[in-house]
């Protein structure tokens, strides 16, 4: 027998056994089941080991209420390691235990499961990353971005920059970004954008894994000498970037990072706030501890004598993963209510989804409204600054051009 087969024949025991048991398990609680993605260990662990202990604590939260609707919630959660064939092989065995929701993570990880997702009507969420033209549930029905997608993240920074500039014709903007799919994405919108704003764009890759880019600082720095840098980096870049452009003199105070390079992670990573002062970031989600679902988390510890994760203090990826999880539950919630308590499937989870409108967690979540035509949610997001060893709000909620977005959404 080959290793291939023996593993082939192993994951079926395995499925069958995981199956029986949830049988079992079901004529005593009704359960539902979420599979979820991350990488605590591959190329972008720094977000993973942040963001998905927050799911867990969230999922946790709503058990130790009571669940949903009267059903628990039963969370698995499998490294993808951010590569592609492991979140397949994780995809597929989610499917197999009868996940009627999918957490995705990572980009190429996303574009791989979008058409499987369909396939087996099954709604999978790619906050923040993914594939931006998914903001058009029309087309992508099962794919959910939730959060401001790559495109939202790039109009965002360069309405952000035009209010900073007080105008951007004539001006030079850099764009600083990690060379893959994810990188490339907002790519599409800066073009239009630079068009019609009439500023000069420059565009540096870094090829991954993303720790080297002196040569790229050094061209933006000494040579481009831009206005403005938009740097879309994710895992250890983030950090690489902020030293560098740091150590070339460019003040990180004309500097705007995209939301994967926007963490107190990469923050301390770089070297602490006093090397990062002046930087801003970009954010889907709440940043702080001032939230209720925070002191709930912390409480829930307390009653099982226990201190909460550290992650809980990392509250960029860590309210991210409250986001997410948050948005699942309420999916759950309305297609459960649809049903008249019925077992939810992944189509009526779907149809949950696009239900969501006004769920704001104490102003953790943005003020999104998803429908069936709109699986974004608007694109919502504030702006953050690095300033005297912390991140200091500079803007409320907002979308960056709203009617360019939707005319590329509509075009794909």
């Amino acid at each position: 027998m080959s290793t291939l087969t023996a593993r082939v024949l192993a994951f079926a025991m395995a499925s069958a056994c995981t199956v029986g048991m949830a049988g079992g398990a079901a004529a005593q609680q009704k359960e539902v089941m979420i599979g979820a993605q991350c990488d605590r260990t591959g190329a972008t662990q720094i977000v993973g080991v942040n963001l998905c202990p927050a799911i867990m604590d969230y999922v946790n939260l709503i058990n130790s209420k009571g669940g949903v609707e009267g059903y628990k919630i039963r969370l698995d959660e499998i490294d993808n390691e951010y590569k592609v064939p492991p979140a397949v092989e994780a995809y597929q065995r989610h499917k197999a235990q009868g996940a009627i929701s999918i957490m995705l993570y990572g980009t190429p990880q996303t574009m791989a499961l979008t058409q499987k997702l369909v396939e087996d009507k099954i709604p999978g969420t790619s906050p923040g990353f993914g594939t931006s033209a998914a903001a058009n549930g029309t087309r992508y029905p099962y794919t959910f971005p939730v959060a401001a997608s790559y495109w939202s993240q790039g109009a965002a920074a360069v309405k952000f920059i035009k209010d900073r500039l007080g105008g951007l014709e004539g001006k030079k903007i850099a764009y600083l970004f990690y060379d893959n799919p994810a990188g490339h994405e907002p790519m599409v919108i800066l073009d239009d954008l630079q068009k019609q704003e009439k500023f000069e764009l420059k565009t540096f890759a870094v090829p991954p894994p993303g720790v080297e880019m002196g040569a790229q600082v050094l061209d933006i720095s000494q040579r481009y000498r831009p206005d403005f840098v938009i740097a879309h980096l994710f895992g250890r870049s983030p950090s690489v970037a902020i030293k560098e452009l740091k150590r070339a003199g460019y003040p990180l105070s004309k500097v705007i990072g995209l939301v994967w390079a926007s963490a107190e992670a990469d923050i301390e990573a770089a070297g602490g706030w006093a090397v990062a002062e002046g930087y801003h970031t970009i954010q889907f989600a709440g940043v702080g501890e001032d939230y209720p679902v925070h002191e709930e988390i912390v409480a829930m510890y307390k009653a099982e004598g226990k201190e909460p994760p550290k992650a809980i203090h990392n509250t960029v990826y860590y309210n991210r993963g409250l986001l997410t999880a948050a948005l699942h539950v309420e999916a759950i919630r309305n297609a459960i209510k649809a049903k008249g308590g019925g077992m939810p499937t992944g189509e009526d989870v779907k149809k949950g989804f696009e239900q969501i409108h006004g769920l704001t967690r104490g102003g953790l979540v943005p003020p999104m409204e998803l429908s069936a035509s709109d699986h974004e949610g608007g694109g919502w997001v504030q702006i953050f600054q690095v300033k005297g060893g912390k991140f200091v709000k500079e803007t409320e909620w907002f979308r960056g051009y709203p009617e360019v977005l939707a005319k590329q959404i509509k075009a794909e």
